[in-house]
């Protein structure tokens, strides 16, 4: 991969985090959402956008630009939407073993914040048998065993026996993958790995599995425009102890972007109401900066390993 390559992937990082934080309002939360609705559903943009900077921080190939952006939206976040930790505390007490609450304060807890009083209720649910006996799909499972190693906290599943539960661990026949099992397979990969921090947390079967078929779905959602799986799949291929850094993806894939920073979702950017369409492409976004700043890392380290002492 040339410097010119590399430039490109930067790129789609640098638009998507501008695109978020001039839309950073749109992380809200609904605290008078109907029961049915899931008042708890609104946690997760917010989640995944700490998630992401703290990937960007831990990488450190992100511009000052870049950084600066990330540390505001993580600020606009703790304080502004969760004020200070306080709603994840209302979201546990509205859900008591609602797994969301803890899923999105351990990234926040990483980056250094606090809130002690929802800490005791995530202990306490721990030592509860509903916490262990909840009923979550395989690759969830996986994900709360992570977290909890993580956390400081025992697996309520060791996380080798969650892994032995997903479609993944399986390496089931390759042309079966639908949109549902490709999402399956990039998280599986995302908890294995810790979020691209470890790529040797792929065991080598599931690498072999991935390097033989991953080229096949990056070119299948390529052609089928579905820019948040292929956005996932760039970054499992960044997770990869070989990445292939995809040329021809890479460049459907910021070909996509807009040229305000936003990446849709599904085929052309939608329309209509600014939060319907925030909560459209928001996540598709995020992936995109998530896999800028892998590819980016890896890339950097390619050419720095090829350029002579």
């Amino acid at each position: 991969m040339t410097a010119a390559d590399t430039r490109l992937l930067h790129t789609v990082g640098v638009g998507a985090l501008e695109w978020l934080h001039a839309h950073r309002h749109g992380f809200r939360l609904e605290p008078d959402a109907a029961p049915e609705a899931g008042f708890l559903e609104r946690f997760k943009p917010v989640g995944e956008l700490a998630v992401i900077c703290k990937v960007l921080f831990r990488e450190g190939v992100a511009g000052s630009r870049q950084a600066d952006l990330a540390r505001r939206l993580l600020d606009h976040a703790w304080r502004e939407v969760l004020d200070g930790g306080r709603m994840l505390v209302r979201g546990q007490r509205t859900e008591p073993l609602s797994p969301i609450p803890f899923e999105v304060y351990l990234p926040f807890r990483e980056l250094g914040h606090s809130q002690p009083e929802l800490e005791r209720a995530i202990r306490l649910n721990h030592r509860l048998g509903s916490w262990a006996g909840l009923e979550v799909l395989p690759v969830r499972r996986l994900g709360l065993s992570a977290f909890e190693r993580r956390y400081g906290l025992p697996p309520s599943l060791p996380e080798d026996e969650a892994f032995g539960r997903t479609w993944l661990a399986r390496a089931p026949e390759p042309w079966t993958v639908d949109t549902r099992v490709g999402y399956d397979i990039t998280h599986t990969v995302f908890h294995l790995t810790d979020w691209g921090e470890n790529t040797a947390g792929l065991p080598p079967a599931v690498a072999e599995h991935l390097e033989l078929w991953l080229p096949v779905w990056l070119d299948d959602w390529l052609d089928l425009e579905r820019w948040d799986l292929l956005g996932e799949l760039l970054v499992v291929d960044a997770c990869m102890p070989r990445p292939t850094l995809d040329a021809a993806a890479w460049e459907g894939f910021a070909a996509a972007q807009r040229p305000d920073g936003a990446m849709p979702a599904l085929g052309p950017m939608p329309q209509g109401d600014p939060d319907d369409v925030f909560d459209i492409v928001y996540h598709s976004t995020l992936v995109a900066a998530f896999a800028s700043v892998l590819a980016t890392s890896r890339a950097l380290a390619r050419l720095t390993a090829e350029t002579p002492a």
